[in-house]
């Protein structure tokens, strides 16, 4: 069974989701076309040097023409992966089926991780992505309080045998995507765990000794997660292309409010302006809370 969420002021609500994620572009044009193209998100809307892509009204990247920036130094923080979950196994083997077809160099990876399926790859700036699918919570296994996570093998072409229909790989981009978790790469776990656990409201739901750290709400596996497997030691990023912003979604207004409050009183700077609150994590990895549903 997951754990028990209780009412408590120091955590998160257990209804917090992820909102889109914001990424800083050198070429605009050919990322949107990958995302719009490759992954089969539809764009939304563009406003001059942003362009956000999603399904249906529901924003999953937010590309923004960043030009006079340049790609981050190897062993920074930043981004690890952007996971984008899929209602079905049908729709995530039409993605994986599109990738498969368009731009099967960018494939990284599979994996059965218990409570989820995953397939990796790499966007053409470099930025992580991945595709998963939950399996329903009844099949999830919590012991002392963590979810059972592994990375068991997972056969792509066997995954699309076994799912794909002529209807979904017609029609690819159709049904419901959003984004599942935010994998970041940080400098040491501890911090993260004091940022994200101690401070942000996150409950921890699995650790990787010292290598990573996942986190949630609300008895979900994970939200976010922090490793060090290309970054440890890392400190504060400077301006660099790639990750630009993290969303989280909250219920209401009140849970704005109570975090912001929060974050004050650990000595966290916010940038509250009523409806959001926005801060930077100890790499710098910015985040922007919303209620869920208000722009801004």
């Amino acid at each position: 069974m997951s754990p028990t969420s209780t009412a408590r002021t120091d955590r998160l609500a257990a209804d917090t989701a992820m909102g889109p994620v914001t990424l800083d572009v050198a070429d605009l044009a050919g990322m949107t076309a990958f995302y719009r193209d490759v992954i089969t998100l539809q764009v939304i809307s563009e406003d001059g040097p942003v362009v956000t892509l999603g399904r249906g009204s529901t924003p999953v990247v937010i590309l923004r023409h960043s030009p006079a920036l340049k790609h981050a130094a190897p062993g920074s923080a930043g981004l690890f992966h952007t996971a984008i979950l899929f209602p079905t196994q049908t729709a995530l083997a039409a993605a994986l089926a599109s990738v498969a077809q368009k731009a099967p160099r960018r494939f990284t990876g599979s994996a059965d991780h218990l409570v989820s399926q995953a397939f990796y790859l790499d966007d053409p700036e470099g930025n992580g992505i991945e595709l998963y699918w939950d399996r329903d919570r009844s099949q999830w296994s919590w012991v002392h309080g963590q979810v059972e996570m592994a990375t068991l093998y997972l056969d792509p072409n066997d995954f699309l045998r076994e799912h794909l229909t002529p209807e979904a790989l017609e029609s690819p981009g159709s049904g419901d995507a959003v984004v599942g978790h935010v994998h970041l790469s940080v400098g040491d776990t501890a911090s993260a765990k004091e940022f994200y656990v101690d401070r942000l409201g996150f409950d921890t739901t699995a650790t990787v000794g010292n290598q990573a750290l996942f986190v949630s709400a609300g008895g979900y596996h994970h939200h976010m997660a922090m490793n060090v497997w290309n970054s440890r030691g890392a400190g504060r990023r400077f301006p660099s292309l790639g990750l630009g912003q993290v969303d989280i979604d909250l219920p209401s207004s009140d849970d704005v409010g109570a975090l912001t409050e929060r974050m004050r009183h650990f000595g966290v700077q916010a940038a509250d302006d009523g409806r959001t609150v926005s801060f930077e994590d100890p790499w710098a990895n910015r985040i922007h809370v919303r209620v869920a549903g208000v722009e801004g």
